[in-house]
């Protein structure tokens, strides 16, 4: 009775879920980062691990109560926390504390060129390297998003009324420019290309702007807001949550108005809370509320696998390492699967 019960419980796992490592910590997955063939991740209680070769690490104390964002510099983790502390964390486990704002969130942390950013109220901080002292770029309200170029002179920081683009000239000045549009602008994102600006919105749209000449539209249509949304490799799709399945919009071109977008995949009720591109291909991991996650081929939608199963708890957190051969997913009731992406099958 034993055997046929396991077997039983194999059947409703996935391939990947059959050959991978279940962690369950119990406490909210809030964001996750590949390094290397490491994948960091923050916790709902400060702490951050680190994963590789299906091994976690001891919990780092980071943050005092939520790792509320993160990112990396090199080799290093950066995170941003509600106890006001900008850190850089070693994949050995060293911290160090870059800035402390007191009561204020740390709602956004990058880098660029060297340069470690982070955003905390009206204000980005700008750390030059081998510089002690932050570059400020004051802004009129509380910023939403902070997000640079590919090449790192073009810096775009959301916030109500648009978007503020600063540019750093040859001589290392930097100037600012407007993108309005009323209402509140959270997260901001370049695409890769650096032809579009996005962002999303309190309500429940995205806006876009085509740098060049600065043509403004929205996307609208959503059920909820859009708290995730990302550019497929190549530029020529932003994929979306904040519906019941990945929203796709076309992005060659002109862009995407007057366009239909493509959907993918549809559990009916389920919405989309979290959509991850697949590295070097035109697919997108999609990471619903019942914490299932399915990988999907934009252009051939025939071509749509299930990774993980339900959980019950919403994803939050998907993750692929550099070498694209291992993945992670974590969810806001503390489940992590790590797993190879490729089993003997797909090497055969």
């Amino acid at each position: 009775m034993n055997a046929d019960a396991k077997n039983f419980q194999e059947l409703n796992k996935t391939k990947f879920e059959q050959r991978g490592t279940v962690f369950n910590f119990g406490i909210p997955i809030t964001n996750a980062v590949s390094i290397g063939n490491s994948i960091a991740v923050g916790f709902g209680d400060g702490s951050v691990r680190i994963f590789n070769s299906e091994q976690s690490s001891e919990p780092i104390k980071a943050h005092k109560s939520i790792v509320l964002c993160m990112s990396k510099d090199g080799n290093n983790i950066l995170t941003g926390g509600d106890d006001g502390r900008f850190l850089k964390i070693s994949l050995n486990g060293e911290v160090k504390e870059i800035g402390n704002f007191g009561s204020r969130w740390v709602d956004n942390v990058t880098a660029s060129n060297g340069s470690l950013v982070c955003s905390s109220g009206k204000v980005v901080y700008l750390w030059a390297p081998d510089k002690k002292v932050p570059k400020l770029f004051e802004h009129d309200s509380t910023i939403g998003g902070v997000a640079f170029d590919k090449k790192g002179r073009r810096m775009a920081v959301s916030r109500y009324g648009g978007v503020t683009l600063w540019k750093k000239d040859y001589s290392n000045k930097w100037k600012s420019s407007d993108l309005i549009w009323k209402g509140s602008h959270n997260k901001v994102i370049f695409s890769p290309d650096g032809k579009y600006l996005v962002t999303s919105m309190q309500e429940n749209r995205l806006h876009f702007w085509r740098l060049k000449d600065k043509y403004a539209a929205g996307m609208s249509g959503y059920v909820t807001k859009v708290k995730s949304f990302a550019f497929a490799h190549d530029s020529k799709y932003l994929a979306t949550s904040g519906a019941e399945y990945t929203v796709c919009w076309p992005f060659d071109g002109d862009g995407p108005e007057g366009r239909e977008p493509i959907c993918f995949p549809y559990l009916g009720k389920k919405l989309v809370k979290l959509v991850e591109p697949f590295p070097n291909e035109n697919a997108i991991f999609t990471g619903f509320s019942d914490g299932s996650v399915f990988l999907s081929q934009i252009e051939n939608l025939d071509n749509t696998i299930i990774i993980r199963s339900s959980t019950s708890s919403e994803v939050s957190a998907i993750a692929v390492t550099s070498d694209r051969s291992n993945l992670l997913i974590g969810d806001m009731g503390g489940n992590i699967l790590w797993t190879s992406i490729w089993g003997d099958e797909e090497n055969n």
